[in-house]
């Protein structure tokens, strides 16, 4: 007679009631992965074999087994904290050891990098000075916070629809403080190399049928051109309207009083038009800016980090990679929401959100913990009902034992 089978149900139901406590302690923790305690019938071994009459000698834990469902997802205001809805495990760097985890909880430290609450740094690919990604072998992910280097202007285009039925006037009268010398005008702000502003002003001078002499000023003062004083160009019109001739104008070596490099460009009139109705303005642009501030920055659902500057651009900062195996239960458990990579996982996948076996992010979001608060409840009186039955069981056996010793 053996008390064994009772007490490895003991011990079994024991050990699962320390992984349900666990589930329940971590139910507010943010991506952790609820376990569930695994078992195995125990058989003596023998040389002959039991054959079918064999009685088991218990059980025991074959494995406590994670079980890495999606966990819900809750929004919050930190545009740091990411969510992983799918597959996959951000990738940390611990001091030069290689983690993993699901909580997305991050915040940036005194250097930049995007770290956990423990210090280790959310890896990635960086983006260089024209947002370029390196994506080569996954480096700290860190947000560079200088000002967004200005862009001169190289480019304006100008679409424009000029009114057939204006009167022509002289190009030699024309003045820019006298509005009655020109047909219509324009303004638009250009840079330079500084990232300083500055003011194009276009005139429009219609001296004969189908032709508009171009004039232009640079923050009040005309532009030296080919022609007369100010005019940068003339542009020509065919008798159905279309542009036939003019475009682009060059302005190049302009001076500027703010240090900055003189300031080449050309103005690009194509698909202007010359119609019976009014002057309009269908395109006005160019491709300069001045310098920014970084203003915000947040993470797209292919892990882009993109970060907003004050001059209204955004530009490429990094890219947040994720990490998946072929067996994340052989996934070592390293504590603080973080596990390490072993031969039973296999060699880790990275690459780039969406793609492959990996997930999405969300930012501003966390993944809630997977446990179901109310199933464990039950699983845990269930445990406890099992505990009270192996302990039956020990009692059954000794008063059995203490009838045999009673007996004379």
């Amino acid at each position: 007679m053996s008390f064994q089978q009772g007490l490895s149900g003991l011990n079994a139901a024991a050990k699962n009631l320390d992984v349900i406590g666990n589930n329940v302690a971590n139910a507010s923790t943010v991506g952790f992965k609820q376990s569930q305690a695994q078992f195995a019938d125990v058989y003596a071994n023998s040389l002959t074999g039991a054959g079918g009459a064999g009685v088991g000698i218990g059980t025991k834990v074959a494995q406590v087994a994670q079980q890495f469902t999606q966990g819900n997802i809750s929004s919050t205001n930190n545009p740091l904290d990411i969510a992983i809805n799918g597959g996959g495990f951000f990738r940390m760097d611990n001091n030069g050891e290689i983690t993993y985890q699901r909580n997305g909880q991050f915040q940036l430290d005194r250097m930049g990098f995007i770290v956990n609450p423990t210090g280790a740094k959310l890896t990635g690919y960086m983006a260089n000075a024209n947002g370029v990604l390196a994506t080569g072998s996954p480096a700290p992910l860190s947000i560079n916070t200088a000002d967004l280097v200005p862009q001169v202007t190289s480019q304006v285009n100008a679409v424009h629809n000029f009114n057939s039925n204006k009167t022509p006037l002289l190009a030699s009268d024309f003045d820019m403080s006298d509005p009655t010398t020109y047909h219509d005008s324009t303004a638009l702000s250009v840079y330079d190399s500084l990232g300083n502003e500055h003011t194009l002003q276009t005139f429009y001078v219609k001296s004969a049928a189908g032709t508009w002499d171009v004039f232009a000023a640079n923050d009040g003062v005309l532009i030296s051109g080919g022609g007369a004083d100010g005019q940068i160009g003339t542009l020509s019109f065919n008798d159905t309207g279309a542009l036939t001739g003019g475009s682009p104008m060059t302005i190049s070596g302009l001076a500027v009083t703010t240090g900055a490099t003189p300031l080449d460009f050309t103005i690009d009139f194509t698909d202007s038009t010359q119609f019976g109705s009014a002057f309009s303005i269908n395109t006005l642009n160019q491709d300069g800016y001045t310098s920014g501030r970084l203003a915000s920055f947040n993470v797209g659902a292919d892990g882009i980090v993109l970060g907003r500057y004050t001059n209204g651009k955004s530009a490429v900062l990094g890219q947040v990679v994720l990490a998946n195996f072929a067996n994340p239960n052989g996934l070592q458990q390293l504590g603080n929401n973080m596990w390490g990579e072993t031969s039973t996982s296999g060699t880790p996948l990275v690459g780039a959100p969406d793609s492959g076996s990996l997930g999405v992010l969300q930012s501003m979001a966390v993944e809630d913990s997977n446990v179901d608060l109310t199933a464990e409840l039950v699983n845990m009186i269930t445990a406890q009902r099992v505990y009270q039955a192996n302990a039956q069981t020990i009692k059954a056996q000794d008063a059995v034992l203490q009838t045999l010793v009673n007996l004379r």
